[in-house]
């Protein structure tokens, strides 16, 4: 009679190969969800881009910014079919790449006036390394670039469509038309401040310590991280 030797696989070699294919699956997901962050925070320094840009466009002959908000940005189409749903009832509900809302205003620029001759962007619901990594861009660093400041921070809440939160709101005045940028009459110079100016002792793009102070003030993971612009 001949004998048949079968080897088989040990318990100890098949728990080995299921703990290297758990690692392997780990670090995919773990590669996918940073490579999705970067993929995301890329799209939201194109939108902006793009919707700077366009607005600055469309109102060129205007000569301001008068009648400027998300339902108005959105019927002129200056903003990306992918940020809006058509069937939306409201026309203004817009979301960025985060799925946070986003909100276009006009404003004025300098403290005391009353002509809406600039406006904000701002975005909600970013995670705290796009805020970062998003509020020390290079947005513009020169007057030729339009940008009067922008500013980073975390909020509670997620504000209504439309509605700037805590964030955005600091923007609201601008510059007071002597050399020094202020928001509503404060120097963003201030250390701290969470906001950064061409030309201000705070300047742009915001430092990388100033952005992380803003950004990672709350610390909790469902923080809403706001990022917001305005412009000229």
């Amino acid at each position: 009679m001949k004998h048949i030797n079968e080897n088989g696989r040990s318990m100890v070699e098949m728990l080995g190969v299921l703990a290297i294919i758990g690692v392997l699956s780990v670090g995919g997901i773990a590669g996918y969800s940073k490579a999705m962050n970067k993929y995301k925070i890329n799209k939201t320094t194109d939108q902006v881009s793009m919707l700077v840009a366009n607005i600055r466009t469309l109102f060129s002959s205007q000569g301001d910014y008068t009648g400027l908000d998300n339902a108005a940005a959105i019927k002129f189409g200056v903003v990306p079919n992918e940020m809006y749903e058509a069937d939306d009832d409201t026309g203004s509900t817009m979301k960025n790449a985060f799925n946070g809302s986003v909100t276009i205003t006009s404003a004025v620029a300098r403290s005391g006036s009353d002509v809406q001759d600039a406006f904000i962007i701002e975005y909600n619901g970013l995670s705290e390394e796009a805020c970062i990594t998003i509020a020390t861009g290079d947005w513009g660093s020169g007057q030729s670039s339009g940008l009067i400041a922008i500013a980073a921070g975390v909020v509670e809440d997620s504000p209504d469509a439309g509605t700037l939160s805590a964030i955005g709101s600091q923007l609201g005045a601008g510059e007071d038309g002597t050399g020094g940028i202020y928001v509503d009459n404060v120097d963003v110079a201030a250390s701290g401040s969470g906001i950064a100016a061409p030309g201000a002792d705070n300047p742009t793009p915001m430092s990388v310590t100033e952005a992380v102070t803003a950004c990672g003030a709350d610390g909790s993971s469902g923080a809403n991280h706001s990022v917001a612009w305005k412009y000229y």
